[in-house]
């Protein structure tokens, strides 16, 4: 018994010394995070001078031609430097004159690709965005200085220290670090990488679209470093009318792939950088405007949008202009370089714990009508690494997963003395290393 035991006490000291060092890996990557590297990207996208969608591509030193060339080369160093580590190539994409108001010419909107690919799942991604673009007032102007250093040299030199730091790690998962063009012009970039990705078969746990992420000083004359939003639209748009009837008689209208990829966001940031407050804004995007998420979101994929919690519009889509003491334009003095330094540590610490995590479990269902418990039951993870599987629940009101219990390697659990009405619950797979895959919402009812 006393071998058993102390057998028992080394593997379960050896479990929790082995999670403790992917701990420490989250703050490394944390601590890795560079604000001069950040400020010196902002300064270089933004000094040519525009970036605009329809802008020269011959010059090297001005125009969408010259910056995408700039980042394509930035992701080729960082592969060079991780012995070849990152797969970098164009992703382009056609568009005649007239596809809409904002396409005055012919042009190719070509996104700038960088694909680290997981040991164990290499057609599985996490990715991370930032658009190349930038914009004056008139959207259709694509000859005036518009250096787009907030929108969205920040989110775009973000995406590229994101593959400096953790292009010198291993993952199980794919991540994919990519400038996004043809923002501004109709989410042109976002639709064809995600038309792109359909047609390849690929299994996107998620993107994490970052536009805008340097201001800290917005234009109600708030200043807040720490705040940030993270927009998710409820249940994606390709939902049946079948899984539409079934919200309405058991609840899921807040949970859906999104939602909880936004949940997962909040919990790691929570967890790692406590001193930062994460704000999940139930809301695909701002009040009647659009990001780089949304084409994935319209294909059924998984999608959010982190940005600033304060903006200043008058450093938004402005012509660079001085009007009763108001300096107008999207320009290098307006950023915050540490501010853009900190959520550019939330989005590596989130893509580092999705690509260590384990695949989420599948067919989650759920019972326990007019019992006190609740039964879960789920397809198990074909995965020798997995640990077990933990079940979360919350109040109905609640915005996040306040309550859960790690069940072990099992596919059903019933949770007793509670109440399957007054909740909402979800099940994760937990890996050996410690790291979890984002929570699966039920899908289907047991039936008796």
């Amino acid at each position: 018994m006393k071998k058993i035991l102390f057998a028992f006490l080394i593997v379960f000291t050896s479990i929790k010394a082995f999670s403790q060092a992917q701990d420490q890996k989250i703050y490394e990557i944390i601590e890795s995070i560079s604000e001069t590297r950040i400020e010196k990207d902002i300064k270089i996208l933004a000094n040519f001078g525009t970036r605009h969608t329809l802008s020269d591509t011959v010059s090297n030193k001005r125009g969408i031609g010259a910056a995408r060339r700039w980042i394509k080369s930035e992701f080729e160093k960082i592969s060079a430097n991780c012995n070849s580590c990152l797969e970098v190539f164009y992703q382009k994409n056609f568009f005649e004159k007239g596809t809409n108001q904002r396409i005055v010419h012919d042009v190719w909107v070509n996104n700038v690709v960088a694909i680290q690919r997981g040991s164990k799942y290499p057609n599985r991604f996490i990715i991370m965005s930032g658009d190349i673009d930038s914009r004056v007032s008139d959207p259709t102007d694509f000859t005036s200085d518009s250096p787009g250093a907030n929108d969205n040299a920040s989110g775009m030199a973000g995406t590229i220290e994101a593959a400096r730091i953790l292009s010198k790690y291993k993952f199980d998962s794919s991540i994919i670090y990519v400038g996004l063009s043809g923002e501004e012009q109709g989410l042109f970039g976002g639709k064809g990488l995600a038309k792109y990705a359909r047609d390849k078969g690929w299994e996107i746990i998620g993107v994490l679209n970052n536009d805008m992420i340097g201001n800290i000083k917005g234009v109600d004359g708030i200043i807040d470093n720490r705040t940030f939003r993270i927009f998710s639209e409820p249940v994606p748009p390709t939902e049946t009318d079948k899984e539409r009837l079934s919200r309405r008689f058991y609840g899921g209208e807040v949970d859906g792939i999104s939602r909880q990829l936004a949940r997962y966001i909040h919990k790691t940031v929570k967890t790692y950088m406590p001193e930062m407050n994460p704000m999940m804004v139930y809301r695909l995007d701002r009040f009647g405007r659009g990001g780089h998420h949304r084409p994935f979101n319209d294909l059924g994929f998984a999608g959010i949008r982190i940005m600033e919690a304060h903006e200043n519009y008058t450093q938004q889509h402005q012509d660079i202009r001085e009007e009763n003491g108001i300096k107008y334009g999207d320009v290098v003095e307006h950023v915050n370089f540490n501010y853009a330094k900190k959520l550019t540590a939330v989005n590596a610490i989130n893509l580092a714990s999705i690509a260590w995590a384990p695949s989420a479990p599948t067919n989650v269902a759920i019972g326990g009508i007019v019992e006190p418990s609740a039964k879960l039951k789920w397809d198990k993870v074909n995965d020798s690494n997995i640990a077990g599987y933990k079940i979360y629940w919350r109040l109905t009101t609640s915005p996040t997963w306040d309550n859960s219990r790690f069940v072990g390697n099992i596919s059903e659990f019933t949770l007793e003395g509670i109440v399957l009405d007054n909740y909402y619950f979800g099940v994760a797979t937990v890996g050996k290393n410690g790291f979890e895959s984002i929570v699966v919402f039920p899908s289907e009812i047991i039936k008796k």
